[in-house]
Protein backbone atom coordinates (compact mmCIF):
# COMPACT_ATOMS: atom_id res chain seq x y z
CA UNK A 1 0.00 0.00 0.00
CA UNK A 2 1.29 3.64 -1.01
CA UNK A 3 0.38 6.26 1.69
CA UNK A 4 0.38 10.12 1.06
CA UNK A 5 2.11 12.18 4.10
CA UNK A 6 -0.72 14.68 3.33
CA UNK A 7 -3.60 13.68 5.51
CA UNK A 8 -5.75 15.45 7.84
CA UNK A 9 -8.33 13.58 10.50
CA UNK A 10 -10.46 15.19 13.05
CA UNK A 11 -13.17 13.63 15.70
CA UNK A 12 -14.70 14.54 18.34
CA UNK A 13 -15.67 12.73 22.07
CA UNK A 14 -17.77 13.17 24.93
CA UNK A 15 -17.37 11.53 28.76
CA UNK A 16 -19.38 12.79 31.85
CA UNK A 17 -18.94 16.36 31.77
CA UNK A 18 -16.34 16.80 29.57
CA UNK A 19 -16.15 17.25 25.53
CA UNK A 20 -13.16 17.22 23.45
CA UNK A 21 -11.96 17.64 19.53
CA UNK A 22 -8.32 15.86 17.79
CA UNK A 23 -7.30 17.45 14.96
CA UNK A 24 -4.84 15.00 13.20
CA UNK A 25 -2.81 16.81 10.08
CA UNK A 26 0.63 16.33 8.41
CA UNK A 27 2.41 17.71 5.34
CA UNK A 28 5.66 16.60 3.51
CA UNK A 29 8.82 16.25 5.63
CA UNK A 30 12.38 14.34 5.12
CA UNK A 31 11.41 12.44 8.27
CA UNK A 32 9.10 11.98 11.01
CA UNK A 33 8.54 15.25 12.90
CA UNK A 34 5.37 15.54 15.86
CA UNK A 35 4.06 18.14 17.39
CA UNK A 36 1.58 17.71 19.94
CA UNK A 37 -0.50 20.94 21.35
CA UNK A 38 -2.35 19.20 24.32
CA UNK A 39 -4.13 20.73 27.41
CA UNK A 40 -1.71 21.56 30.30
CA UNK A 41 -4.59 19.20 32.20
CA UNK A 42 -3.62 16.16 30.13
CA UNK A 43 -0.21 16.59 29.75
CA UNK A 44 0.85 13.28 30.33
CA UNK A 45 -0.88 11.73 27.65
CA UNK A 46 2.22 12.95 25.54
CA UNK A 47 4.63 9.79 25.73
CA UNK A 48 1.54 7.78 24.97
CA UNK A 49 0.69 9.25 21.63
CA UNK A 50 4.09 10.47 20.43
CA UNK A 51 4.54 6.42 21.00
CA UNK A 52 0.89 5.19 18.99
CA UNK A 53 2.00 8.07 15.98
CA UNK A 54 5.28 6.91 15.90
CA UNK A 55 3.83 3.46 15.17
CA UNK A 56 1.36 4.66 12.48
CA UNK A 57 3.45 6.91 10.93
CA UNK A 58 6.46 6.48 9.10
CA UNK A 59 7.37 10.00 7.76
CA UNK A 60 6.06 13.89 7.28
CA UNK A 61 5.28 16.91 9.52
CA UNK A 62 2.49 15.75 11.75
CA UNK A 63 0.91 18.13 14.02
CA UNK A 64 -2.04 16.56 16.62
CA UNK A 65 -3.99 18.83 18.68
CA UNK A 66 -6.60 18.09 21.26
CA UNK A 67 -9.21 21.07 22.54
CA UNK A 68 -10.89 19.87 26.00
CA UNK A 69 -14.25 21.71 27.37
CA UNK A 70 -16.40 21.03 30.16
CA UNK A 71 -19.82 21.65 31.45
CA UNK A 72 -19.91 24.46 33.93
CA UNK A 73 -16.28 25.92 33.07
CA UNK A 74 -17.82 29.56 31.41
CA UNK A 75 -19.61 29.91 34.84
CA UNK A 76 -16.74 30.19 36.64
CA UNK A 77 -14.83 27.18 37.39
CA UNK A 78 -11.49 27.84 37.35
CA UNK A 79 -8.45 27.51 39.72
CA UNK A 80 -5.06 29.29 40.16
CA UNK A 81 -2.04 27.20 39.62
CA UNK A 82 -0.08 29.16 42.73
CA UNK A 83 3.50 26.78 41.50
CA UNK A 84 2.96 27.52 37.99
CA UNK A 85 2.59 32.12 38.78
CA UNK A 86 5.11 31.93 41.34
CA UNK A 87 7.40 30.06 38.15
CA UNK A 88 6.18 32.96 35.89
CA UNK A 89 6.19 35.53 38.02
CA UNK A 90 9.84 34.32 38.35
CA UNK A 91 10.77 34.31 34.56
CA UNK A 92 9.15 37.87 34.13
CA UNK A 93 11.49 39.47 36.78
CA UNK A 94 15.06 37.72 35.21
CA UNK A 95 13.61 39.05 31.82
CA UNK A 96 13.10 42.47 33.26
CA UNK A 97 16.68 42.59 34.85
CA UNK A 98 18.58 41.24 31.64
CA UNK A 99 16.25 43.77 29.27
CA UNK A 100 17.42 46.45 31.62
CA UNK A 101 20.76 45.56 31.87
CA UNK A 102 21.10 45.81 28.21
CA UNK A 103 19.18 49.09 28.34
CA UNK A 104 15.88 47.81 27.15
CA UNK A 105 12.54 49.14 28.85
CA UNK A 106 10.18 46.49 28.92
CA UNK A 107 6.18 47.37 29.83
CA UNK A 108 4.75 45.32 32.74
CA UNK A 109 2.78 42.51 31.92
CA UNK A 110 -1.12 42.97 33.14
CA UNK A 111 -3.28 40.37 35.11
CA UNK A 112 -4.90 39.39 32.20
CA UNK A 113 -1.57 38.37 30.35
CA UNK A 114 0.18 36.40 33.63
CA UNK A 115 -3.31 34.55 33.41
CA UNK A 116 -3.24 33.75 29.85
CA UNK A 117 0.17 32.09 30.43
CA UNK A 118 0.71 28.28 30.49
CA UNK A 119 0.51 26.73 33.49
CA UNK A 120 -1.19 30.05 35.79
CA UNK A 121 -4.88 29.18 35.69
CA UNK A 122 -5.95 25.67 35.77
CA UNK A 123 -9.93 25.06 34.32
CA UNK A 124 -10.20 21.96 36.64
CA UNK A 125 -9.86 22.04 40.33
CA UNK A 126 -6.94 20.78 41.58
CA UNK A 127 -8.95 17.78 43.48
CA UNK A 128 -10.38 17.04 40.43
CA UNK A 129 -9.59 13.42 39.15
CA UNK A 130 -9.11 13.53 35.61
CA UNK A 131 -8.07 9.67 35.20
CA UNK A 132 -11.46 8.69 33.37
CA UNK A 133 -10.76 11.29 30.71
CA UNK A 134 -7.43 10.50 29.91
CA UNK A 135 -9.01 6.95 29.58
CA UNK A 136 -11.40 7.82 27.50
CA UNK A 137 -9.47 9.68 25.53
CA UNK A 138 -6.36 7.28 24.67
CA UNK A 139 -9.46 5.03 24.32
CA UNK A 140 -10.68 7.21 21.27
CA UNK A 141 -7.17 7.66 19.57
CA UNK A 142 -6.76 4.96 17.30
CA UNK A 143 -10.00 5.89 15.99
CA UNK A 144 -8.46 8.69 14.93
CA UNK A 145 -5.41 7.38 13.78
CA UNK A 146 -7.13 5.08 11.89
CA UNK A 147 -9.28 7.72 10.18
CA UNK A 148 -6.18 9.64 9.29
CA UNK A 149 -4.49 6.73 7.71
CA UNK A 150 -7.51 5.60 5.99
CA UNK A 151 -7.30 9.00 4.08
CA UNK A 152 -3.50 8.73 3.40
CA UNK A 153 -3.84 5.42 1.81
CA UNK A 154 -7.14 7.33 -0.09
CA UNK A 155 -4.59 9.44 -1.41
CA UNK A 156 -1.77 7.19 -1.69
CA UNK A 157 -3.47 4.78 -4.26
CA UNK A 158 -4.32 7.89 -6.47
CA UNK A 159 -0.52 8.61 -5.95
CA UNK A 160 0.22 5.03 -6.95
CA UNK A 161 -2.16 5.17 -10.16
CA UNK A 162 -0.62 8.57 -11.36
CA UNK A 163 2.97 7.24 -11.33
CA UNK A 164 1.93 3.84 -12.76
CA UNK A 165 0.50 5.47 -15.36
CA UNK A 166 3.78 7.98 -15.83
CA UNK A 167 6.17 5.22 -15.76
CA UNK A 168 4.24 3.87 -18.64
CA UNK A 169 4.56 7.05 -20.17
CA UNK A 170 8.27 6.13 -19.80
CA UNK A 171 8.59 2.79 -21.27
CA UNK A 172 6.49 4.05 -23.99
CA UNK A 173 8.76 6.98 -24.52
CA UNK A 174 12.10 4.19 -24.19
CA UNK A 175 10.50 2.21 -26.58
CA UNK A 176 10.35 4.66 -28.83
CA UNK A 177 14.12 5.83 -28.43
CA UNK A 178 15.07 2.77 -29.68
CA UNK A 179 13.37 2.83 -32.76
CA UNK A 180 14.81 6.11 -33.06
CA UNK A 181 18.59 5.48 -32.10
CA UNK A 182 18.20 2.61 -34.87
CA UNK A 183 17.35 5.09 -37.53
CA UNK A 184 20.05 7.35 -36.11
CA UNK A 185 22.76 4.23 -36.76
CA UNK A 186 21.41 4.41 -40.26
CA UNK A 187 21.80 8.38 -40.87
CA UNK A 188 25.08 8.33 -38.34
CA UNK A 189 26.74 5.24 -40.97
CA UNK A 190 25.83 7.14 -44.20
CA UNK A 191 27.65 10.44 -42.43
CA UNK A 192 30.60 8.59 -40.92
CA UNK A 193 31.15 6.87 -44.64
CA UNK A 194 30.83 10.02 -45.97
CA UNK A 195 33.30 12.08 -44.05
CA UNK A 196 35.32 9.41 -44.43
CA UNK A 197 35.61 9.65 -48.15
CA UNK A 198 36.33 13.59 -48.20
CA UNK A 199 39.33 13.07 -45.37
CA UNK A 200 40.98 10.23 -48.15
CA UNK A 201 40.29 11.96 -50.92
CA UNK A 202 41.66 15.36 -49.51
CA UNK A 203 44.56 14.22 -47.57
CA UNK A 204 47.84 12.29 -47.99
CA UNK A 205 49.45 10.34 -45.66
CA UNK A 206 46.59 9.59 -43.49
CA UNK A 207 46.36 5.90 -42.17
CA UNK A 208 42.93 4.89 -43.40
CA UNK A 209 42.88 2.23 -40.67
CA UNK A 210 43.41 4.69 -38.18
CA UNK A 211 40.62 7.03 -39.31
CA UNK A 212 38.10 4.35 -39.10
CA UNK A 213 39.07 3.00 -35.64
CA UNK A 214 38.06 6.97 -35.05
CA UNK A 215 35.18 7.43 -36.76
CA UNK A 216 34.07 4.18 -35.10
CA UNK A 217 35.07 5.06 -31.39
CA UNK A 218 32.83 8.59 -31.99
CA UNK A 219 30.22 6.30 -33.07
CA UNK A 220 30.25 3.83 -29.74
CA UNK A 221 30.51 7.37 -27.55
CA UNK A 222 27.19 8.46 -28.88
CA UNK A 223 25.70 5.31 -28.46
CA UNK A 224 22.56 5.36 -25.89
CA UNK A 225 21.80 1.84 -25.45
CA UNK A 226 23.36 1.54 -21.69
CA UNK A 227 21.12 4.53 -20.88
CA UNK A 228 18.24 2.64 -22.24
CA UNK A 229 18.33 -0.87 -20.47
CA UNK A 230 18.98 1.40 -16.95
CA UNK A 231 16.03 3.15 -18.02
CA UNK A 232 13.92 -0.07 -18.31
CA UNK A 233 15.54 -1.19 -15.20
CA UNK A 234 14.23 2.12 -13.62
CA UNK A 235 10.88 1.55 -14.71
CA UNK A 236 10.89 -2.56 -13.16
CA UNK A 237 12.52 -0.92 -9.46
CA UNK A 238 9.92 1.94 -9.07
CA UNK A 239 6.93 -0.72 -9.95
CA UNK A 240 8.12 -3.18 -7.43
CA UNK A 241 8.38 -0.42 -4.95
CA UNK A 242 5.09 0.75 -5.41
CA UNK A 243 3.73 -2.70 -5.03
CA UNK A 244 5.69 -3.55 -1.73
CA UNK A 245 5.55 -2.62 2.13
CA UNK A 246 6.38 0.04 3.85
CA UNK A 247 7.69 3.76 3.66
CA UNK A 248 9.36 3.62 0.25
CA UNK A 249 8.74 7.78 -0.47
CA UNK A 250 13.11 8.27 -0.09
CA UNK A 251 13.94 5.06 -2.23
CA UNK A 252 11.53 6.78 -5.15
CA UNK A 253 13.06 9.90 -4.84
CA UNK A 254 16.71 8.75 -5.07
CA UNK A 255 15.52 6.69 -8.35
CA UNK A 256 13.96 9.50 -9.95
CA UNK A 257 17.51 10.82 -9.78
CA UNK A 258 18.91 8.45 -11.88
CA UNK A 259 15.93 8.25 -14.42
CA UNK A 260 16.88 12.00 -14.32
CA UNK A 261 20.52 10.99 -14.94
CA UNK A 262 19.78 8.40 -17.61
CA UNK A 263 17.72 10.79 -19.55
CA UNK A 264 19.70 14.08 -19.37
CA UNK A 265 22.94 11.36 -20.74
CA UNK A 266 20.65 10.64 -23.77
CA UNK A 267 19.82 14.09 -24.47
CA UNK A 268 23.45 14.80 -24.41
CA UNK A 269 24.73 11.78 -26.73
CA UNK A 270 21.62 12.19 -29.27
CA UNK A 271 22.81 13.98 -31.86
CA UNK A 272 20.19 13.12 -33.89
CA UNK A 273 16.57 15.73 -33.32
CA UNK A 274 14.39 13.12 -33.36
CA UNK A 275 15.77 11.55 -30.42
CA UNK A 276 16.62 15.00 -28.79
CA UNK A 277 12.40 15.37 -28.50
CA UNK A 278 12.23 11.97 -26.68
CA UNK A 279 15.24 12.61 -24.99
CA UNK A 280 13.07 16.27 -23.47
CA UNK A 281 9.98 14.22 -23.48
CA UNK A 282 11.40 12.04 -20.90
CA UNK A 283 12.56 14.69 -18.64
CA UNK A 284 9.17 16.16 -18.68
CA UNK A 285 7.87 13.18 -17.39
CA UNK A 286 10.21 12.36 -14.87
CA UNK A 287 9.91 16.04 -13.60
CA UNK A 288 6.24 15.15 -13.02
CA UNK A 289 7.29 11.97 -11.29
CA UNK A 290 9.49 13.22 -8.98
CA UNK A 291 6.93 16.28 -7.87
CA UNK A 292 4.44 13.34 -7.59
CA UNK A 293 6.81 11.20 -5.24
CA UNK A 294 7.64 14.28 -2.81
CA UNK A 295 3.95 13.40 -1.42
CA UNK A 296 5.03 9.63 -1.31
CA UNK A 297 5.85 8.20 2.32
Amino acid sequence: MTLSMTGFASLKGQHGPWGWQWDLRAVNGRGLDIRLRLPDRVASLEAPLRKALGAGIGRGNVTLSLRIGREGEGEGAMALNRAGLERVLAMLCEIGHEASRHGLAIAPASPAEIAAMRGVVDATGPEEDIAPLLEALLAQFPELLGAFNAMRASEGAALAAMLSGQLDQVEALVARAEKAAAERSIAQRESLSAALARVLDNSEGVNPDRLSQELALIAVKADVREELDRLRAHVVAARDLLAGEGPRGRKLDFLMQEFNREANTLCAKAQFQPLTAIGLDLKHVIDQMREQVQNVE
